[in-house]
């Protein structure tokens, strides 16, 4: 099968490392700099430094070319939440091969998840979105992990795994991709209150605690949004929460641990040097909980402490304060 990777990123690299041991695999990068250093060292110096990349992925900065590469295989997109819609309409107007999606928020300003990008952007595309419990570094080096297929479309599933399953990763496929994106949106800001109360020192009840009520609060909303309550027990639900709020490879756990110990957000954003979705997606899974009549305590705390409306003492002060109830939904 002939794949290509839109986006030279620490996890477009990753994939496109691992899919050119059994497809033709073609990774594009914006930056045609970028592009040449990578054909010429053969390492991602900026995103994945200590991986070298094999001499059968094939390295571009031409987009039209990379997507004549795919023809009728896959397109993956493996950029950030904010230039999906931008690559979906590129994407769609040039090439007849799905189109899956790495990307795990809600749309800045829209508030949308990926498959209401894909509707306006691209919408007479095979789409898809390619999710789950994943740090790049690890499927980068073989590591065994395991990623979810999502899509209305059983063909474009069955693509998913033709082209990437294999003995250290496994691909699982969905038919609901509503809950696998929720669950990959909603994880990275529950990983940022998880970060908070680890950087306070709470303990490891109160973690427990934060990441049970927390898949309660990601299940609710995506229940409310048309996702199966199911999918939010599998691996880009709970399987991408546990991973996320405990692993020390998280970006949105490490931004949570910053502002335990009172850094602006501003600076910390400035240290990542990568993109952590969580603060975009924040206030937009907010609005979208908001409009469907949905309680989120835990994402509504950290939205306000993000804003700088609450000092983190004061988010969990709020969280303690709420009434009594029985466990549920």
């Amino acid at each position: 099968m002939n794949l290509t990777v839109l986006g030279a990123g620490a996890w477009g690299t990753a994939l496109a490392v691992h899919a050119s041991a059994t497809q033709s695999t073609r990774l594009w990068a914006r930056d045609a700099s970028q592009a040449a250093q990578m054909r010429s060292l053969r390492r991602n110096a900026v995103y994945l430094p200590e991986i070298a990349l094999p001499p059968a992925l094939q390295i571009t900065a031409d987009f039209s070319a990379a997507l004549r590469h795919a023809r009728d295989g896959l397109v993956v997109i493996a950029t950030p939440m904010a230039g999906l819609e931008e690559m979906l309409r590129r994407a769609g107007a040039e090439t007849q091969a799905g189109l899956l999606w790495l990307c795990k928020g809600f749309q800045g300003g829209t508030g949308w998840l990926g498959h209401e990008v894909a509707r306006v952007a691209a919408p007479d595309a095979r789409v898809g979105v390619l999710s789950g419990p994943s740090f790049a570094i690890e499927v980068a080096r073989g590591q065994p992990t395991a990623l979810v297929a999502a899509s209305g479309d059983a063909s474009l599933r069955e693509a998913a795994v033709a082209a990437f399953h294999a003995a250290n990763l496994r691909i699982y496929t969905s038919a609901d991709p509503i809950g696998v994106e929720v669950g990959g949106a909603v994880k990275n800001v529950l990983a940022i209150a998880t970060g908070i109360a680890d950087g306070m020192q709470l303990g490891l009840n109160a973690r427990a605690a934060l990441i049970t009520r927390g898949l309660a609060e990601m299940t609710r909303l995506g229940v409310a949004l048309g996702a199966e309550a199911q999918t939010f027990m599998g691996l880009s639900g709970l399987g991408d929460l546990v991973l996320t709020t405990t692993g020390d490879l998280s970006r949105n756990r490490r931004v949570g641990l910053r502002l335990a110990e009172g850094v602006p957000l501003a600076r910390i954003v400035a240290e990542l040097g990568h993109v952590a979705e969580g603060i975009s997606s924040a206030p937009m899974i907010l609005q979208r909980a908001h409009a469907r009549g949905i309680e989120m305590p835990i994402v509504d705390a950290v939205v306000q402490v993000l804003d700088g409306r609450l000092a983190p003492e004061q988010a969990l002060e709020q969280l303690l304060r709420r009434d009594a109830r029985a466990e549920g939904l």
